[in-house]
């Protein structure tokens, strides 16, 4: 018989208490709960012995919103200024897809029985069907946010409550807890931005960081076990298409949006040969993830405006080499579509026995070119009206949508017509990231955390392993990385909506990272569950041994 869940949570550790109890309060993206969840961290954190002594050493730094939403920091002070800074975030996505079991999502036993029971009476997908059998192993535990990323966090905390139960720890450990990364990760950014100035006020020497974000793995587990040396890098390109509308009676007096975009998702959908490879890994391939045309009801017209957005992830590109890469595939995409129809005109005359052939050329302009042309045409006033309603939706929850009406709102104010296709980069970009940036500080970094994963492998009787990038988009991209102004002036100026530009100031800190975290299945879905012995026992392990090992050396 498998074990109950309730079996196992007799006999969970630090961790394991921990991570059950934070993922019982609830903390969705942009909600009340996620504004709240700082300040019952803050207060668990000051029952703690070494915080009830040395209450100066538990901070609160506003992110954004209202009300606030707030970093958590909690430092341990030990000998010297070498300082680890361990950090995750807090908020989770939504609760909306456990249907009748939402009262439930947030408490992580109920919800094990309750989806078991609901399992075992259905009929079952494959996917079902391993979640059900992971459950009643009693290896699993289920939860919203307990595997992405409350049990993380879980493991930083009693990594650092062990650390401050030292003599005389060797180092410091900040530890940091940050809401938004669901979003914009608008937490980490504020802590970037403001960690210079704690780093003086508490005199550290900020010698590297571990994000404590999960992982997923669908086999045994030897995936998940891991340590990532970097992060993907996330870009989203647009593409807005203006065709010439027609009548539907009269295909060819027009030209079709939907036919370039047609060609536009033909060459970026999936397309393998657009992945790019480091270190031995290669990146996902480019995904779109919406397509539509802008109308605004039915008519027998064809549409004037098609709008599509893409994912595209990588482990090498610039901003400037994937915007020129797209401009082209775009471009040739254009071509295509326009001299098919020029085609399918032809041979439509010709059976109609009359009839003139239009050949159109079609270009494609970067958002900062349709911009200059908008004002060209209108001046600073019809900058002023773009700017106006830009500020106007930044604080929307739909970057798509918010881009595509800002460029809509552009593309008239310069008075073009189409054929015409206009990119640039729809929400915010999240860097690249790798250790090989840090030249030998990211080196001495990486046999740090491989000498304690080879340890603790060891001691628990498993196995750890090295990863190039971590596949996830993460505050990682935001953690120790800072960023080179040519390229976001690049990326500025060719991302409509202020509110997804990365605006970061001069002197920012820039250290090795490193992704550490726990493993589990189906994160942000309704079976979401992460391996309790790796979450509760290996990984706190893991945590405190990398982070000796990295303080252990001298100034």
């Amino acid at each position: 018989m498998p074990s109950s869940p309730a079996a196992h949570r007799n006999s969970l550790s630090r961790a394991g208490e921990l991570s059950v109890e934070m993922t019982r309060w609830p903390s969705v993206t942009e909600s009340d709960d996620e504004a709240a969840f700082s300040g019952r961290l803050i207060e668990l954190l000051e029952q703690t012995p070494y915080f009830a002594a040395h209450p100066d050493q538990l901070l609160a730094l506003d992110s954004h919103g209202s009300p606030a939403r707030q970093n958590v920091l909690a430092l341990v002070r030990g000998k010297g200024r070498r300082c680890l800074v361990l950090a995750g975030h807090f908020d989770t996505v939504s609760i909306t897809n456990y249907g009748s079991l939402a009262s439930f999502a947030c408490d992580p036993e109920p919800l094990t029985r309750a989806l078991i029971e609901e399992l075992s009476v259905k009929n079952r997908s494959p996917s079902e069907d391993k979640a059900l059998s992971d459950l009643m192993s009693g290896d699993f535990l289920a939860g919203r946010g307990l595997l992405d990323m409350k049990s993380g966090l879980a493991a930083g905390i009693a990594a650092l409550e062990r650390f401050a139960e030292l003599d005389e720890p060797p180092g410091n450990i900040l530890f940091v807890a940050t809401p938004d990364e669901e979003n914009r990760s608008r937490g980490m950014r504020a802590l970037r931005d403001a960690l210079p100035s704690i780093a003086k006020q508490f005199d550290l020497n900020i010698i590297g960081g571990i994000n404590l974000d999960a992982s997923g793995d669908d086999g045994d587990g030897e995936e998940g076990r891991a340590v990532y040396l970097g992060s993907v890098g996330k870009f989203s390109p647009f593409a807005f298409i203006a065709g010439r509308p027609t009548h539907a009676g009269y295909a060819f007096d027009g030209i079709s949006a939907h036919l370039i975009g047609a060609e536009i998702m033909r060459a970026m959908e999936t397309n393998s040969a657009l992945c790019d490879e480091a270190h031995g890994e290669l990146s996902p391939a480019p995904v779109c993830l919406e397509a539509k045309d802008v109308r605004h009801g039915y008519e027998v017209t064809t549409p004037a405006h098609v709008w599509m957005s893409f994912n595209w992830l990588t482990h090498r590109r610039t901003p400037e080499e994937m915007l020129g890469a797209f401009r082209s595939i775009v471009a040739d995409a254009m071509r295509t579509a326009l001299d098919t129809q020029s085609e399918n005109a032809g041979a439509f005359f010709a059976r109609q026995g009359g009839g003139e052939v239009r050949r159109h050329d079609g270009q494609v302009l970067l958002y900062a070119e349709l911009r200059a042309l908008a004002f060209d045409r209108g001046g600073q006033a019809a900058l002023d009206r773009i700017e106006e309603l830009d500020r106007s939706l930044s604080d929307g929850q739909d970057p798509l949508s918010i881009t595509r009406q800002i460029v809509a709102a552009t593309l008239a104010e310069a008075g073009l017509e189409g054929p015409l296709v206009v990119i640039g980069f729809s929400t915010l970009h999240y860097p690249r990231v790798h250790l090989d940036s840090a030249g030998e500080r990211g080196a001495d970094f990486e046999r740090n955390m491989m000498a304690a994963a080879a340890l603790c492998a060891k001691r628990h009787g498993t196995s750890i392993r090295p990863k190039q990038f971590f596949a996830g988009i993460s505050d990682m991209s935001f953690f120790g990385h800072r960023p080179s102004s040519e390229q976001t002036q690049l990326l500025a100026q060719n991302t409509p909506c202020a509110a997804f530009v990365d605006d970061a100031p001069d002197g920012l800190l820039s250290y090795p990272v490193v992704n550490i975290g726990p493993w589990g299945r189906d994160y942000h879905q309704k079976w979401e569950r992460v391996h309790m012995l790796y979450a509760f026992d290996v990984l706190p392990d893991l945590i405190f041994e990398a982070a000796l090992a990295s303080l252990a050396e001298k100034d």
